[in-house]
């Protein structure tokens, strides 16, 4: 009976973590599930910087260099005619970049008094 009971009640908290633990544990979720190389549809900074409203948050691609970096985590990004600020805190690229590396920059731009862009995923081009 106790053994009956023991192995109920070990496969009832077994079972969940099993279940949970999907593939061991080896998936990076940061790490794109697909791999793309085709066109992407982008859009200009000067296009962005038309609409500085506060309440203007949207999702985009630009593509463009980093031309200088002002704090730890924000830079400057230029298309090649318009510059905005850009805030990379979640972002992480473990190659060394400067300000002639080409990067698309995939983030949230909003607008407000420092219209900024909050990078979710940058890529060297």
């Amino acid at each position: 009976m106790k053994k009956t009971v023991l192995t109920l009640a070990a496969a009832l908290i077994l079972t969940p973590t099993l279940v949970l633990a999907k593939d061991g544990g080896h998936h990076d979720s940061k790490s794109p599930s697909v791999v793309y190389t085709g066109p992407v549809e982008t859009i200009s900074v000067t296009e962005l910087l038309t609409d500085t409203s506060m309440f203007t948050e949207k999702n985009v691609i630009v593509d463009g260099y980093l031309v200088r970096q002002v704090r730890d985590d924000k830079f400057i990004f230029s298309d090649g005619d318009a510059e905005i600020q850009v805030d990379m805190d979640d972002a992480r690229l473990t190659t060394p970049i400067n300000n002639e590396t080409k990067v698309r920059i995939f983030g949230e731009y909003e607008g407000g008094n420092t219209p900024e862009i909050e990078v979710d995923h940058i890529q060297i081009m």
